[in-house]
Order: C-alpha cells, then sequence, then structure tokens
C-alpha cells in the first residue's frame, strides 16, 4: 500500500508550528545556559510575548519535558538508524557516536537532569532508548575492547557534551576530536583491563529523578 502524503499545513498552522520551534530553540539556548532561568527569559529571547508562550506551554515544567523528550526522540532515531546499518561493526559505531554527538541531546541531561519530574510517558520512551542501545551494543561489541559496556557510552557521551567554547563551529569540531580520541580507546584489541565495573542502568537514570 502507498502511503498517502501529509497534506501541507495552512498558513496560519504553519507559522504557529514556526512559532513553536522558535520558542523550543529558544527554551535549549536558554536552559543550556542558565537551567534556572525563569520562563520569561525564553519568550525574550524568542521575541514572542509571554502568553502566547504560555498558550503552548503551560509552565515551565511541561516546556522541559518538551524539550527533553525531544532529544529522548532524536536519540531513539539515531540508534534506530545505527540498528539497520549493514556496513561492519565498527564503522556502525563509530558513525553512530559521531552522529549522536552531533545531535548533541546530551547537553540537555547535563543541564537539566533532575531539575524537573519526567512524566510516566518520558520514562517509558527512555526505556525504550536503553532496550535499543543495549541491542546496538549487542550488535557491534565484538568491536569494542573487552570490560566496555553498554552504559559507558552513555557517560562518554556526556562528557564530549561537556566541551563548549564561545563559537557553536569550534565546539563541534572540539567535540568531534574528542570523540575521536576516545574512540581510539574503546576500539578492540587495546591492551589492558578497565578500572572499577561499569556504569549501571540505575545510576544513568536515578538522576533524572527531581
Amino acid at each position: 500500500m502507498v502511503r498517502q502524503k501529509s497534506a501541507p499545513l495552512s498558513g496560519r498552522r504553519a507559522q504557529a508550528a514556526r512559532n513553536d520551534q522558535v520558542i523550543l530553540d529558544s527554551a535549549r539556548a536558554v536552559f543550556l545556559a542558565d537551567p534556572g532561568a525563569p520562563i520569561t527569559a525564553v519568550a525574550k529571547h524568542a521575541g514572542v510575548g509571554i502568553s502566547a508562550l504560555y498558550t503552548r506551554y503551560g509552565s515551565k515544567d511541561e516546556l522541559l519535558r518538551t524539550l527533553c523528550a525531544d532529544g529522548l526522540r532524536t536519540f531513539v532515531a539515531e540508534t534506530e538508524t545505527a540498528l539497520a546499518d549493514g556496513r561492519d561493526h565498527w564503522s556502525v559505531f563509530a558513525s553512530y557516536m559521531r552522529r549522536v554527538v552531533d545531535a548533541d541531546t546530551n547537553s540537555l541531561t547535563l543541564a537539566l537532569a533532575g531539575t524537573f519530574a519526567p512524566t510516566p510517558d518520558m520514562f517509558e520512551l527512555a526505556e525504550r532508548s536503553n532496550r535499543l542501545q543495549v541491542a546496538l551494543f549487542e550488535k557491534i561489541k565484538d568491536a569494542l575492547r573487552p570490560g566496555v559496556s553498554v552504559h559507558d557510552l552513555s557517560l562518554i557521551f556526556e562528557q564530549v557534551a561537556a566541551v563548549k567554547v564561545a563559537s557553536p563551529q569550534r565546539t563541534r569540531e572540539l567535540r568531534q576530536r574528542s570523540l575521536a580520541v576516545i574512540l581510539d580507546g574503546l576500539r578492540a584489541g587495546q591492551a589492558g583491563p578497565l578500572p572499577g565495573p561499569p556504569p549501571t542502568w540505575q545510576e544513568i537514570n536515578e538522576r533524572w529523578m527531581a
């Protein structure tokens, strides 16, 4: 069966969608710089009235949940793409790591974990993300050094996301440079045991409990 293409949005609906994206982009910029910023700072950054913002989001927490849920959906999509990738396992893994770093979903974890109460739907999405990442890890782990755990990857993403300078372009370059160094240490054939046990899913997940 051929799926029908979605009808284009009307002028008013298209403008509303653009306005909503402007608000989300502004919220990301504002809250990554200062998680404690008031929601009025988002309205000012977006160039919209506070009433227009509250029409879409009833509270700061609702806006934060939307941001983080969008980040989770992006992470899920990248993991699904990697699972469908038929290349050799190291190429699949390295490309996946680079794409996730460029998507920068982990900056949200660094800045916002524990600052609001996630919804049950968000936890369900996080569990789906975890299951997919475990499946990907099982697929490609023969390309990695012994002792590496799937949840090591979560912390690696956060370590790379902590690299940040004034220029967005330079930030991207430095993050990819740091990742390249890390990838060399992850590849199979590296000698020496890793110190301590790997992180657990509980340790990764519990930081979201406000």
